[in-house]
């Protein structure tokens, strides 16, 4: 996934900072050149520096508070850069660099995991940049990713719904269980188990005669079963030769 991070450098500061009057115009647009070179020159703390005092000079500089943003995700700090993202969402839309806003936004949010934020801000950088490959990558990724969360977040959902429903079986069961040895039967209760009617439940012993007939019927019922098995087979295979003879 591409992630790389978009920065807006001194042009964006100008159109930015039109609207502002003349006296307020200089020191601002000082602080933020500074804190664009001390960026390429990778020196983030000091461009961190020169991105607060142009806001504290100018609260409404988008230039400003947009490039901190892009300086503390590249110092690591991207929750804080995300809280500053978010301070910009109110005039974000309005920029000419609202489509790398989006995209870094989306960055910040996808590294966070929160997808369904990172596939609204990757879309939103794609209706304003529809060129751009490396949103369009990301925007795939984060779909993606998100939509395995969603099918994760189902199935854990389903997986703990059967598991209401087995707690609830297990437990309709142990009820049952408990009644019935709360409420014997009718006949236990009328003394049927005495030893005289547990001798009478009892089964008659059978003879060995008895015996004998039983086991050779059930070995003649084997024989038959074996018999209409080995045939079923024969056709079977008198079927496949049949099939591969065409």
């Amino acid at each position: 996934m591409a992630t790389s991070l978009r920065h807006m450098f001194l042009a964006a500061a100008f159109s930015l900072l039109a609207c502002v009057s003349v006296s307020a115009q200089n020191p601002v647009r000082k602080d933020i050149r500074k804190g664009n070179r001390d960026f390429r020159k990778e020196d983030y703390k000091a461009a961190e520096i020169d991105y607060r005092k142009a806001i504290v000079k100018d609260s409404a500089s988008f230039a400003a508070g947009y490039n901190l943003g892009n300086t503390l995700y590249k110092m690591g700090d991207k929750e804080q850069a995300g809280k500053i993202y978010d301070k910009l969402k109110e005039t974000a839309p309005a920029s000419e660099h609202a489509a790398d806003y989006y995209y870094n936004v989306g960055n910040v949010t996808a590294d966070a995991g929160n997808w369904q934020a990172a596939v609204d801000s990757y879309r939103q950088a794609l209706l304003r940049n529809p060129s751009d490959m490396d949103a369009k990558e990301n925007y795939i990724y984060a779909k993606k990713k998100l939509e395995d969360q969603q099918n994760q977040q189902n199935q854990q959902n389903q997986d703990n719904q059967d598991n209401k429903d087995d707690n609830k079986d297990k437990n309709k069961d142990k009820d049952q269980n408990q009644d019935q040895n709360q409420n014997p039967n009718q006949d236990n209760q009328d003394g049927n188990n005495s030893p005289q009617n547990q001798q009478q439940g009892r089964q008659p012993k059978i003879t060995p005669q008895a015996a004998q007939q039983m086991l050779q019927a059930i070995q003649a019922k084997e024989k038959e079963t074996q018999d209409k098995v080995n045939k079923e087979k024969a056709q079977v295979l008198k079927s496949r030769q049949k099939e591969k003879n065409w």
